[in-house]
């Protein structure tokens, strides 16, 4: 490991296993998946993910809503649709064409309304400096609202210390994007190891990935970390649907039993199944999505403890 380490980026890659189209269901080793969430909450060092944890089982909602719209409006009415089934809403706020601060404000009161912690799905991926003002300034000034981010982990241990920077003061926590749902994409192999031992060098700011399966337990499987020990790491889990395939776009879907049960994920991630695309379905619609969902993924958990 101590080797890996030391590879440059362009070599992780080379070396790195060949993509696959799918993640293949593996056996779960994990002691942190069963655990409640409750009990990691009570334990956990990071404040926000304390927060999300205890949201989590407040709710009994295991289910983050993607909210991928282009107008302020629709952004606003899902999230107040789904909120009360979530326990977090996930934005891309650079495609919002009206942003303003009227839609932080109104956001961020939505979230305390209806219980639930918004991230910021920004993937930044440049050096320390430059995430650090892209993470506080500019138009968006993300920092200031978002609970959680998230960063792709290619640049180095500098990224993650440019956006502590300014996230840790503000009790932020950052996701590091560790595997992928789409075909082919690169983050696998050595990659993936290499962001878990990255998260591990900063455990007082990184609080999880995004992730296929539970990755911070593949050194528990190879010996590298013994079982029972190192930080406990959320895992929020992208492409997700009620069915197992694909949207022609390269994005994969797993249901929320293979993600949480038999993948030992924490947080199952869901767009489109929930709104509908565009600028999402009616409200009872989404609600009644929303709830489907929520169950499933409840389901999984406890029959995964």
């Amino acid at each position: 490991m101590a080797q890996l380490l030391l590879l440059s980026p362009s070599l992780v890659l080379r070396r790195a296993r060949p993509p696959a189209l799918c993640h293949p269901t593996r056996t779960m080793p994990s002691s942190i998946a069963q655990l409640t969430y409750a009990q990691r909450a009570a334990s956990h060092p990071i404040k926000v993910a304390q927060q999300l944890l205890s949201c989590i089982e407040r709710k009994k909602s295991n289910l983050c809503v993607s909210v991928d719209v282009t107008t302020k409006s629709s952004l606003l009415r899902i999230a107040n649709a789904a909120g009360p089934y979530c326990c977090c809403v996930k934005t891309h706020i650079d495609i919002v064409s009206d942003f303003d601060d009227d839609l932080v404000q109104q956001l961020q009161a939505l979230a305390k309304k209806h219980d639930f912690l918004i991230w910021e799905d920004r993937k930044f991926a440049d050096i320390g400096n430059t995430v650090k003002l892209q993470y506080s300034s500019g138009i968006y000034k993300i920092a200031s609202w978002a609970h959680l981010t998230n960063a792709h982990p290619i640049p180095g241990d500098g990224i993650v210390s440019g956006l502590a920077q300014v996230g840790l003061p503000l009790d932020r926590g950052l996701l590091l994007l560790a595997e992928m749902s789409s075909a082919s994409n690169l983050a696998t192999g050595d990659y993936t190891a290499t962001t878990v031992a990255m998260a591990r060098r900063h455990t007082d700011f990184v609080m999880g990935f995004v992730a296929m399966h539970r990755v911070d337990e593949d050194e528990v499987s190879s010996g590298a970390v013994e079982v029972g020990t190192g930080a406990d790491f959320i895992i929020m889990t992208p492409g997700v649907g009620l069915e197992s395939k694909g949207d022609g776009m390269g994005q994969q879907y797993r249901t929320p039993d293979e993600v949480i049960k038999q993948s030992g994920c924490d947080v199952i991630i869901v767009g489109r199944g929930i709104y509908g695309g565009g600028e999402g379905k009616p409200d009872e619609e989404i609600v009644k999505s929303c709830q489907v969902y929520q169950q499933a993924g409840w389901k999984a958990y406890e029959e995964r403890l």
